[in-house]
């Protein structure tokens, strides 16, 4: 029977965990919310609480021979992903596994100014988060040459869905670059993603590294006035981006500051993906329902 580890069960995780209790595999999860533990206890699933930010609390790993999913986000603040090199460390203590796949970032590459990113791109982040994605990367890597244990990176843009699409924004009317001034950007539905993620378990070879995109990158702002269409909802104001450093979010102000189109075609060609929401027309459409 095939032995899963999620570590970080949650949007992503549990359509992962599902895809793998189809195909009749043993799987275990870990989380840091007990009601996200009650949750997934009730659908079968074999279920673990712990603080990736306090080693103590991850639980000696049964990890020999399984395949991990790593999708825990950073922490916030600093450079460093302590919660990735918690779990490293705790790894280090159980047996190899057989694989890693590690749910990263596009925010790692370095800024190109709209230009075309490929896997071999250069990793010199500006953002503090893109530069502790990095970090997780290196640590992951780190182990998996330690250890024997195949690791394989997957470079995630924007993860849109069901339950993820930004109705908070829209309905406070919260501004969005205005459209002349804006770069591209990129995304990738969340059904998709999970299946890229499966894939991933199955074709990806140690050191593999995939840009994860539907591959047709667009403006931010005209992805926010499409999900307000779709949602029946005001579109947002437009400000320039000389207002946009005054009254955005430094949290928003850095997603609409990096622009670059995120070349797909390894992760299409190696991983055998043929996506189901290949733009998010396709994929709006079915977060609706």
């Amino acid at each position: 029977m095939t032995q899963i580890l999620i570590a970080g069960c949650g949007y992503i995780g549990e359509r992962v965990a599902r895809i793998f209790m189809e195909k009749g595999a043993d799987v275990t999860c870990l989380v840091r919310s007990p009601d996200r533990q009650a949750r997934l206890s009730v659908d079968g699933l074999n279920v673990a609480t712990c603080s990736f930010d306090d080693p103590a609390t991850i639980p000696r790993l049964d990890s020999a021979g399984r395949t991990i999913f790593y999708f825990v986000p950073p922490p916030g603040g600093g450079i460093t992903d302590t919660r990735a090199r918690n779990f490293c460390r705790q790894l280090a203590l159980s047996g190899a596994p057989a694989k890693i796949i590690y749910m990263s970032a596009t925010s790692v590459y370095s800024e190109v100014k709209g230009g075309v990113v490929t896997e071999s791109s250069p990793t010199d982040p500006a953002s503090a988060m893109g530069k502790r994605r990095l970090d997780a990367e290196t640590a992951f890597m780190q182990y998996g040459a330690t250890s024997g244990a195949s690791v394989v990176i997957l470079r995630v843009s924007g993860i849109y869905g069901p339950g993820r699409l930004p109705l908070m924004q829209i309905r406070q009317g919260q501004p969005v670059l205005r459209e002349e001034e804006a770069g591209p950007s990129n995304r990738i539905h969340a059904d998709d993603l999970a299946r890229i993620c499966a894939a991933a378990a199955a074709k990806g070879r140690d050191g593999d590294i995939f840009n994860v995109s539907d591959g047709n990158a667009s403006s931010m702002t005209s992805y926010f006035n499409a999900c307000a269409d779709a949602l029946g909802e005001p579109r947002q104001p437009q400000v320039t981006m000389e207002e946009a450093r005054k009254t955005m979010s430094p949290l928003m102000l850095s997603y609409v500051s990096e622009s670059r189109i995120v070349d797909n075609s390894r992760m299409l060609r190696e991983l055998g993906i043929t996506l189901q929401y290949p733009t998010y027309c396709e994929g709006l459409a079915a977060s609706m329902r």
